[in-house]
């Protein structure tokens, strides 16, 4: 079986939630995203990316500014642009990236190197700093972006610079004695090779993926012997020091030996999305079991309930199993959207829903959470509980931002949001030679091929508001196959129906998906109910954080409290264990929500003394409850995800 996305292409994403935010990043999103590459957002710490561009190829005179791999942000906005080009032609845009390209073609020097860091800066230390300096990471985004233009318009240009530049790299790195035996400091170049590979069907691409991650974590260790040989000097201060046991990118040990996520949260689910792709087109059985353990490590152990990672501010990073503190969470957003790379290409290498349940739940909370609403705003840090007062005041919680900001000096999480919301089509179907498979609910309508017979699907949906989705099935010819739908691991209570006639789901789900095979025929409908009551969720007490505390979920949605509709110190609101909760929607409540409204308590004391023995005097309070991906949309103030529960 070979299983496989049905491309962005195909899929018009037609409604919902999903598609208002895919709608959102073609209208608002990338022209902002635009503006800010350009240096045109007032009052916004300046970008440079496109100057950069302009000097590197002698349009313009100056000096490099922003950060070493500033590269990046313009090829995301690249591939953003490129997914919705794919589904929304738009002359302009097209101009407007074609121009750019231009500007990189003429960057791009004659053997093929691009960087305009080292172009302007340091052309004479090229490939000198891989551990710090983001060239292969840069090339890595460089490459995904020319991959998605070329697919969403058949032009090559782009493509054909990222190919000189993959051959220019593959000249330098390898296994060979005249070559160097290095790897990126920043993980992300593995994943783009295997994409180019798939393009070009070009097999060095492929082989030279699969060296950058069988050389990781070799002894003696390269980024050691390329400071020695620099003269042991650093880019960023003090960074040998949190790289000193190597666990911070990844390479303190072979890949294959790794037993539990560690260090820089992006860096690893980028490096273990690679080792998937890599898998997936070698066979090679040790990665997959790498990819495996380190899996359950990651959303078993070390995943917070909104599907961010990464718990750490020191570093970005992993800390260990059950650490999760919610007020000074990390739960960086480029993380939770690599952490759906890796659960995509998971569940193509193994079809079990385990994968599609936490690409879901990441997308929900932790992604979405990300951006606001008009899309001109964004959170790096997605924390599970802000006081603003703290944000401020706190030394340890100043990476803790309690409102969106309009762009960042180190704007990677923007640009990343965007690619991931334009492409969102890839992750909602996939097909093999005799099934199709529908992994995500949405609005849509695709086109596939099975047995040499053109099928489409229409699926209709409120989800994730509405319980209740219809699946219209509508191939060229009456044809056999299996259709196999999703059953989400929050969903306790299915019901499905073809043309009316009711299944029965135990005899035919496997591996959390229900397999419906039969010959369709035009007009034939699937009506799946996926019930969808308000669930109180607990934590592990081994989660120190949360012993005693209850979350909020309905459907995919984690639920949160804001000071807006609660009034201020949360901490001190409780939720009684009897008593009953409702949810309304609400279509003029930040753009249209859900919400859960229930009776609750809070503490109300009107001592002042700091201690005292008398006891907590409560009140009965009416509690509203939001999802946490829409939270500071309208005020600032304070928010928490996790409620005491009790009388």
């Amino acid at each position: 079986m070979t299983l496989k996305s049905i491309s962005v292409k195909d899929v018009d994403i037609n409604g919902g939630l999903l598609g208002e935010k895919n709608e959102l990043v073609r209208e608002k999103v990338i022209p902002y995203q635009w503006q800010a590459l350009n240096d045109e957002l007032p009052n916004t710490e300046p970008s440079h990316a496109i100057e950069n561009f302009k000097i590197a190829a002698g349009e313009a005179e100056g000096e490099f500014k922003g950060m070493v791999f500033q590269d990046s942000d313009v090829a995301k906005w690249l591939e953003a642009v490129a997914y919705q080009l794919a589904t929304n032609p738009d002359s302009e845009l097209e101009k407007t990236a074609d121009e750019v390209i231009d500007l990189i073609a003429k960057a791009q020097q004659p053997d093929g190197y691009l960087n305009t860091y080292y172009i302007i800066e340091a052309p004479d230390k090229r490939w000198q700093d891989l551990e710090e300096c983001h060239e292969l990471y840069c090339a890595g985004h460089m490459i995904e972006a020319a991959v998605a233009y070329y697919q969403a318009t058949g032009k090559k240009k782009l493509l054909d610079v990222v190919c000189r530049f993959a051959d220019h790299i593959d000249q330098t790195f390898g296994p060979q004695e005249d070559k160097l035996q290095g790897y990126p400091g920043h993980q992300e170049i593995e994943l783009a090779l295997v994409k180019l590979y798939r393009v070009t069907d070009e097999e060095r691409y492929l082989n030279l993926a699969k060296f950058f991650i069988d050389e990781r974590g070799k002894e003696p260790h390269y980024f050691d012997l390329e400071w020695e040989e620099r003269g042991k000097t650093t880019y960023w201060p003090d960074f040998r020091s949190l790289t000193e046991d190597k666990t911070y990118h990844q390479s303190d040990r072979p890949v294959r030996e790794q037993e539990v996520a560690k260090g820089h949260a992006v860096r690893a689910v980028y490096m273990y999305s690679g080792m998937a792709d890599i898998a997936a087109e070698t066979g090679d059985q040790s990665l997959v079991e790498a990819c495996e353990r380190l899996w359950a490590n990651t959303t078993q152990k070390q995943m917070y309930i909104t599907g961010g990672i990464g718990s750490s501010g020191y570093g970005e990073a992993f800390s260990f199993d059950y650490d999760l503190p919610n007020d000074t969470a990390y739960a960086e957003t480029c993380a939770a959207i690599g952490l759906m790379f890796w659960a995509h290409r998971m569940l193509h290498l193994d079809l079990d829903s385990q994968y599609a349940d936490v690409m879901e739940r990441a997308l929900y909370n932790g992604v979405l959470s990300g951006m606001s609403q008009d899309g001109e705003k964004f959170f790096y840090v997605n924390p599970l509980e802000v006081w603003p007062e703290a944000c401020e005041e706190r030394k340890d919680k100043e990476h803790v931002k309690p409102t969106r900001q309009k762009w960042f000096g180190c704007a990677c999480c923007p640009p990343n949001i965007a690619r991931l919301l334009a492409s969102i089509g890839e992750y909602i179907y996939s097909t093999d030679e005799q099934a199709a498979y529908i992994h995500l609910y949405t609005a849509s309508v695709t086109e596939f091929e099975i047995d040499g017979t053109s099928v489409e699907l229409d699926q209709e949906t409120d989800y994730p508001w509405d319980e209740n989705i219809t699946i219209t099935v509508n191939p060229r010819e009456e044809v056999e196959f299996t259709l196999a739908l999703r059953i989400p691991d929050w969903c306790e209570s299915a019901e499905l129906k073809v043309n009316g006639r009711t299944l029965e789901l135990d005899s035919i789900i496997d591996n959390g998906y229900v397999e419906v095979n039969r010959s369709w025929s035009k007009g034939d409908q699937i009506e799946l109910v996926l019930a969808m009551p308000v669930k109180r969720v607990y934590s592990n007490p081994k989660l120190r954080e949360n012993v005693g505390k209850v979350a909020l979920q309905r459907g995919p949605i984690i639920y949160c409290l804001e000071e807006a509709d609660n009034g201020n110190n949360l901490p001190a609101i409780s939720l009684p264990q009897d008593k009953e909760l409702t949810v309304e929607y609400k279509d003029d409540l930040l753009d249209g929500v859900t919400v859960i409204k229930g009776q609750g308590y809070k503490i109300a004391n009107s001592e002042d003394k700091l201690y005292s023995t008398t006891d907590y005097q409560k009140e009965p309070i009416k509690i509203k409850a939001v999802p946490y991906f829409a939270w500071d949309n309208r005020e600032l103030g304070e928010m928490l995800v996790w409620l005491r529960e009790g009388n």
